[in-house]
């Protein structure tokens, strides 16, 4: 089974363009100053669910043969591909179950039972959330939609960078956060085969940085054993997006936790605009200081998502 190709993404756009928003791109001459080039940043936080997720679920609850559907499916996600399945399953009119970890965000739950779904809570480790899933599609023959690690959802979420090249053809590196992969793997190749030249950078928290090691050895690495603010973004690679990362993703940088808080609150403060620890991680990258140094080409940042939990603002913290 290969990740997707660019055919398999242009039929994922043609297939999902009724079900989501085409996202908007926005500028800041502040964050332009502070990164030294001009920055565009796609608003996937602006998206139906708060995030990218709707796109890939989307498209895999759409390419369900009616036979399967019929039983509805499952996911495991700490919210934001929860959130994206339920509404999808919903607007298809079949069942759909959500495994979060018992700590995941009260707005995220939230949101999540307002699309319908049932949810059903575990420990918040990898190895929990799958076998809670495993054991759904046992006892009602319902199909797993993982986040990130299968086609379809892959596929949907690289009509990103359809839209987003379109919007900004002048790009010449794209910022993706990355965790799971799915985003910035969908990203890159379609980025790559429109444009081979176009950088593509995967954003990292430092506490969650299996990702940049797994660039250099191959393989996949477990996530390390420290928290991060950046909750959407504590999974390891899987099989499918792997090998992407390690053949079509130039560089993977990490960032840490002060450096994604900073840049949660520069956006909310300057950009006026809602996003998440997880799309702030992106932005963290692109004003480094040591990211200001390279040339100043034209980058493209994606904000993943904008679901927060107003109760537990990180700035309001101590």
């Amino acid at each position: 089974m290969h990740a997707a190709s660019l055919s398999d993404i242009q039929d994922a756009w043609r297939r999902i363009g009724p079900f989501v928003h085409r996202t908007p791109v926005m500028t800041c001459r502040t964050l332009d100053a502070m990164s030294g080039r001009p920055l565009h940043f796609k608003c996937e936080s602006m998206q139906r669910t708060g995030s990218f997720k709707l796109r890939g679920a989307t498209n895999a609850v759409l390419r369900l043969p009616e036979d399967r559907a019929t039983h509805g499916v499952v996911t495991h996600s700490s919210g934001n591909h929860g959130q994206a399945l339920a509404l999808a399953a919903r607007t298809r009119g079949i069942p759909c179950t959500v495994v979060m970890p018992h700590d995941s965000a009260r707005v995220k739950k939230d949101a999540v039972r307002s699309h319908g779904a049932t949810i059903i809570e575990c420990e918040p480790n990898a190895a929990a959330r799958a076998a809670a899933a495993a054991r759904v599609v046992q006892d009602t023959g319902a199909t797993l939609i993982p986040p990130f690690d299968h086609p379809h959802i892959i596929a949907g979420q690289g009509t990103v960078a359809l839209e987003f090249l379109e919007q900004c053809p002048q790009l010449s590196a794209i910022i993706v956060p990355i965790g799971g992969g799915g985003l910035i793997s969908g990203v890159a190749i379609a980025a790559k085969a429109l444009r081979p030249e176009l950088r593509v950078i995967a954003a990292e928290p430092l506490n969650a940085g299996d990702a940049a090691i797994a660039k250099r050895t191959g393989r996949i690495e477990p996530v390390p054993p420290t928290r991060t603010i950046a909750d959407g973004l504590r999974t390891p690679l899987g099989e499918l997006t792997l090998p992407v990362v390690r053949d079509l993703v130039d560089e993977v940088i990490t960032v840490t936790e002060d450096e994604i808080v900073s840049a949660m609150r520069l956006v909310w403060e300057r950009m006026k605009i809602v996003i998440e620890p997880s799309s702030a991680v992106g932005v963290a990258v692109a004003v480094q200081a040591a990211f200001r140094e390279r040339p100043p080409l034209e980058t493209g940042v994606v904000l993943c998502g904008g679901n927060v939990d107003l109760d537990a603002l990180p700035w309001m913290r101590g």
